[in-house]
């Protein structure tokens, strides 16, 4: 099937040929025709499968021209980064139609998206917080809203946005319909549609541990995480090769560890995006990567599922992913749009059990490589790999070298008094000349007397 196939209108089939598309994914070919009768849809679909243009083909295609201030399309979305993603994408689908689209999220001025939104808008993409904040404050009108997309609702979920989600729910009108896209099904993004879905119709084009067919899958085990560091620069010094790669860690700290570590022998070649980086810092991170300013990207999972990068060369799994479905949504990074990708993991001794759960996940055992005669397996060890017993500081500190001191000082001469007991006492009751007698309160004002 082509897309001309679907019944575009010419508008969105001139911004499709601008784009150079020719055949839809399975999900958009499924989905288009569910989304265009109205019904409420749940499509599963792995990441990179191109969900965004699933759902807006189909919502552009039937969009009216309309004057009205109040939006008519409500997509929401996890991050600040993927309100951008989806905007930019809706944008080149319309770039032949007069349809006003608007991202909000959190991180910026408030006022400024209020003051965009009374400009009137079809298309509003948001975060759950921002959104919630703009309808709460009266900013944003909800009672025209016709759809209501949920895009990447599973890391919505992970990210704590229940609460959120269900206040909007609240504030939407009943009559609507209701489109959720996720790459995994989970126990809550289930007891979502249940609580709020009517009769959906579920599109599932793949199985979330199903390994992309174009992905090429190798794995080492590894001692420490600077031996890690030690076989990713032996990689990374291969430029032609690894010419753009995204690597994931597991935490925030990891990544700023590895970053600084990696910057010390590559400059400028590199960046890194987490979620206590500010708005700015992450968004030039982003485009900079995107543009192959950058040829190396550090990223944690949250800020990086749903980014959609051209080209990516390589994924490199630094820390082995707790969850296994972390590890799909990663390496569906690369080998996007039916291009070939490769893919590397990284596996200490204590991570091999979650490696284990992958390839129980995907049915599918990644292979073994030995490490290369050049790369050095080194001794030291990070504080979270030290002994229990030679752990010194905090978890959360990233610095290498620690030299445990002396934990407490002398005490001074005002704090070295010992308890003295009921000596002590009597010492106290004498100069303060309390009452010998408890139960007589006159018998010290007779004493006066006498």
């Amino acid at each position: 099937m082509t897309f001309k196939d679907l019944d575009l209108s010419n508008q969105l089939q001139y911004g499709i040929d601008d784009l150079g598309f020719q055949n839809p994914t399975p999900i958009q070919e499924q989905a288009f025709s569910v989304v265009r009768s109205g019904k409420d849809i749940v499509g599963i679909a792995q990441t990179g499968t191109g969900k965004t243009f699933a759902y807006m083909l189909p919502i552009l295609r039937d969009l009216k021209f309309s004057k009205q201030i109040h939006p008519r399309v409500l997509v929401l979305v996890p991050t600040r980064e993927l309100v951008l993603q989806v905007v930019d994408e809706i944008e080149k689908l319309a770039k032949y139609i007069n349809v006003r689209v608007l991202g909000v999220y959190g991180g910026t001025n408030i006022n400024t998206q209020k003051r965009a939104i009374l400009q009137g808008q079809d298309i509003i993409v948001a975060t759950p917080g921002r959104l919630y904040d703009l309808g709460l404050s009266n900013a944003l009108k909800l009672k025209a809203i016709q759809k209501l997309v949920i895009d990447e609702v599973d890391v919505m979920l992970d990210l704590g946005f229940r609460f959120q989600l269900m206040n909007i729910f609240d504030i939407l009108p009943e009559k609507r319909q209701n489109v959720l896209f996720s790459a995994t099904m989970t126990e809550d993004v289930d007891l979502l549609i249940y609580d709020f879905f009517k009769n959906p119709e579920k599109i599932s084009v793949a199985v979330s541990g199903t390994p992309l067919d174009n992905i090429e899958q190798v794995s080492y085990n590894i001692p420490n995480f600077f031996t890690k560091v030690n076989l990713l620069n032996h990689f990374l010094k291969d430029k032609e090769t690894y010419h753009k790669v995204l690597i994931f860690v597991g935490f925030k700290r990891t990544a700023d560890l590895l970053f600084k570590h990696l910057e010390e022998v590559f400059g400028s070649e590199t960046c890194v995006i987490h979620s206590n980086k500010t708005q700015n810092y992450r968004i030039r991170s982003i485009r900079q990567f995107d543009e192959g300013k950058n040829r190396i990207l550090v990223a944690t999972d949250v800020m990086a599922r749903g980014l959609d990068f051209d080209d990516v060369s390589h994924v490199i799994n630094f820390d082995t992913p707790d969850f296994p479905e972390n590890y799909m949504h990663r390496i569906g990074r690369t080998g996007r749009a039916e291009k070939e990708g490769k893919t590397i993991l990284f596996s200490t001794e204590k991570e091999q059990e979650s490696k284990e759960g992958i390839q129980a996940l995907m049915e599918y055992q990644i292979p073994v490589l030995e490490l290369p005669e050049e790369v050095e397996i080194s001794t030291l060890l990070t504080e979270d790999e030290r002994p229990r017993e030679d752990q010194g500081i905090s978890k959360n500190r990233t610095s290498l070298e620690f030299v445990p001191g002396a934990a407490f000082h002398e005490k001074s001469e005002k704090n070295s008094q010992v308890n003295l007991g009921g000596s002590y006492r009597r010492e106290i009751a004498k100069k303060y000349k309390k009452p010998k007698t408890r139960g007589d309160k006159n018998y010290n004002k007779h004493n006066k007397k006498k």
